[in-house]
């Protein structure tokens, strides 16, 4: 006699033993640690306003992106004053860097923006040259 079963509900009896719907999300978010959590919902913010996930970025594609500043740094390149954020948008990091400024009203860390530009890649990482760019409300965050 074999331990597996003849008829085709062999899939069915396996999804029965895991709970699903609103409780197994329940469950999941509760056993997610928090870094988890902010990456779903950076992804599906990302997603909810039309925008290319970072991580299906290409090199020279022009994308639109969105995300949350981790870090903002003056950092000169070839001796111009260069401003340097890392956005995050749940999948990847992404370098955005404003070539010739020291700083930008509203470009801070933890501020949420829609980004748009050429996708380069430097040194391994995916970076955005002067791209205008999008401050979303403070009110979402």
């Amino acid at each position: 006699m074999s331990a597996v079963p003849r008829s085709g509900k062999a899939g069915k009896a396996g999804k029965a033993a895991r709970p699903s719907g609103r409780f197994r999300r329940m469950l999941d978010r509760l056993s997610s640690s928090q870094e988890d959590l902010e990456s779903e919902e950076l992804r599906e913010d990302a997603q909810s306003t039309g925008c290319t996930r970072i991580s299906e970025c290409s090199d020279r594609q022009i994308v639109k992106v969105a995300g949350t500043l981790r870090t903002v740094t003056l950092r000169p390149r070839a001796g111009v004053p260069a401003l340097e954020a890392e956005l995050f948008d749940g999948t990847e990091p992404l370098d955005v860097v404003w070539l010739g400024r020291r700083s930008i009203v509203g470009i801070e860390p933890g501020r949420r923006i829609i980004a748009s530009g050429r996708v380069a890649m430097s040194h391994g990482r995916r970076v955005l040259f002067n791209p205008t760019y999008e401050l979303r409300p403070l009110g979402k965050e």
